[in-house]
């Protein structure tokens, strides 16, 4: 996993290896459906369930059970549509979890037993048409449960990006983990992180079945990879069965549907995606406890904003106002939003935490531009600080902004590297991050710096630590609306010279995931529509 990290980076003198031209006429499927299964639509029921996002933390004032309606608001505002855009005769989805490119890999499947109006097997989501396709029926009679396993289609991301395709996906996996945490919260509910090895993750999703994917010479386009399986922890419910007992569970199932195509002629092939894959695949029957520091609640957002509005409300910014400053208030919030405690998005995560800021702040009022660290537990706040200090001799007046600036809460922990010239600062960040202008014309950008030598004492963790970002990316995205403005991830960006900036041990520490936050400008000539137009006359 070393390796591909090291081979799939991007360099000042060359990109890591990607297709040499793209045809968008012919890109893979952005929707898989499996004809012949039953379908069951579900309710767009989210509404019934709103309440303000500042409030998430908290249980709803009554306790919601699953059922159809509580299920449908689940997964609208997790892997569900949120708008349609249309430009000229383009027209193209957007959806509740972010990914990169809008190409979104990531499948989701429901896996469940004994809850009302909703039939006990394995079901994927079809969020085209926001409906369940049984994939496996199987006898009730179980106590309930609820459970959500997600998979990638990796080829989706490779078609575009080729073998960094694989960092994209596990950071996808990452922003639909927060999405579905998020949206758990709502109901009242939580994700847990179940520990179900590759192989049986891979039986209970029906991705082995060679009847669905047989070997060929494309099976590369069709394959789904296993990620991960959560629980839903909810009144009413217990945890699903695990490892022999959940294949146990299957074993007498009835199998329905046939996967559609993802593409039929496809133009490249990136084994090094295969064999990352492969190395990485989880193994562990046990998991890891991730602890929480004790944290003081995050403050109220500026506007009582509904969760599943803003939810919805989500974009990715194409491009920022250059003039705008972000208020140091909202700019404290948003990056408290980041700190992991016990609560949504971060109870879904699956190992302790390993992913700190580097900030490039450009905008924002009463804060003098320049570089910052944010170091997002109590142990890195303690090393990460003198990690960077010996290489660079111009952090050596580093400082707790808290000392300078009594707006700044004590327990954030951010740390301010050094001031530099706005020009300056933005020259750096537009270069870093491949050149991009939203890097620089944004109030702030960051690069996410993992424990690499941590996360990757075995395979898997390399995973886990991408995963880790993608989350980080989720909570960002929704915390930037919280307060008025809008974040955009960042894949592309020179790996090395980032490490070179800021003194970075790359033996210990790698950056994973870059990402810039800003008040957007819309582009007019883009329409917009609702994301379920032939269900618009539906009932709440």
């Amino acid at each position: 996993m070393r390796a591909y990290h090291a081979r799939s980076k991007h360099r000042f003198a060359a990109y890591a290896e990607g297709p040499g031209q793209l045809d968008w006429d012919a890109q893979p499927a952005a929707f898989r459906h499996y004809p012949g299964a039953p379908v069951l639509e579900l309710p767009l029921s989210a509404d019934r369930f709103e309440r303000p996002y500042g409030r998430l933390p908290e249980k709803p004032e009554k306790q919601i059970t699953p059922d159809l309606a509580s299920l449908g608001a689940l997964l609208e505002l997790s892997f569900g549509l949120s708008a349609w855009k249309s430009w000229g005769p383009n027209r193209w989805a957007l959806r509740c979890n972010p990914s990169s490119g809008n190409l979104h890999p990531v499948e989701a499947y429901v896996l469940s037993a004994g809850l009302p109006g909703i039939p006990a097997g394995v079901q994927h989501y079809d969020p085209e048409n926001h409906a369940l396709e049984g994939r496996a029926a199987v006898a009730t009679g179980d106590k309930p449960w609820l459970a959500v396993g997600l998979s990638s289609i990796m080829w989706r991301e490779a078609w575009k990006y080729g073998e960094r395709a694989f960092r994209y996906c596990q950071l996808d996996v990452g922003h639909a983990l927060g999405a579905l945490g998020y949206a758990a919260a709502l109901l009242g509910w939580e994700v847990v992180p179940l520990a179900v090895d590759a192989s049986t993750l891979q039986h209970c999703l029906g991705l082995d079945r060679p009847e669905d994917f047989p070997p060929s010479r494309y099976a590369f386009t069709e394959r789904e990879e296993p990620e991960i399986l959560v629980a839903l922890r909810a009144p009413g419910l217990q945890l699903p069965p695990a490892g022999d007992e959940l294949i146990g569970w299957l074993r007498d199932a009835s199998w329905h549907g046939t996967p559609s195509r993802i593409d039929a002629a496809p133009g490249y092939r990136w084994p090094a995606i295969d064999q990352a894959a492969s190395a990485s695949r989880a193994q562990r029957s046990t998991t890891q406890k991730v602890a929480f520091s004790p944290l003081p609640p995050l403050a109220p957002p500026p506007a009582p904003l509904g969760a599943a509005a803003l939810i919805r409300q989500r974009r990715s910014a194409q491009r920022f106002d250059p003039k705008h400053s972000l208020g140091k208030t909202a700019f404290y919030r948003l990056l408290d939003g980041v700190l992991p405690r016990p609560q949504a998005p971060w109870l879904a995560q699956e190992a302790p935490s390993r992913i700190h800021l580097l900030l490039f702040v450009l905008r924002v009022d009463g804060l003098a531009s320049g570089l910052y660290l944010l170091p997002r537990t109590p142990a890195a706040a303690g090393t990460l600080p003198a990690a960077l200090a010996p290489a660079e001799a111009r952090f050596a007046q580093q400082r707790p902004v808290a000392e300078f600036d009594a707006n700044c809460p004590q327990h954030l922990g951010l740390i301010q590297l050094c001031t530099a010239d706005l020009q300056e600062l933005q020259r750096l960040a537009r270069s870093l991050s491949c050149h991009q202008d939203i890097a620089a014309t944004s109030a702030f950008s960051l690069g996410m710096l993992g424990e690499f030598a941590a996360a990757t004492v075995d395979a898997h963790g390399y995973r886990e630590l991408l995963r880790e970002a993608g989350l980080v990316g989720q909570a960002l995205y929704l915390e930037a609306e919280a307060v008025g403005v809008r974040g955009t991830g960042i894949g592309c960006f020179f790996d090395d010279p980032v490490h070179e900036l800021f003194g970075v041990d790359a033996t210990r520490y790698q950056s994973v995931y870059h990402f810039t936050v800003g008040l957007p400008v819309n582009d007019a000539r883009i329409e917009t529509g609702p994301p379920y137009p032939q269900r618009c006359k539906e009932p709440a």
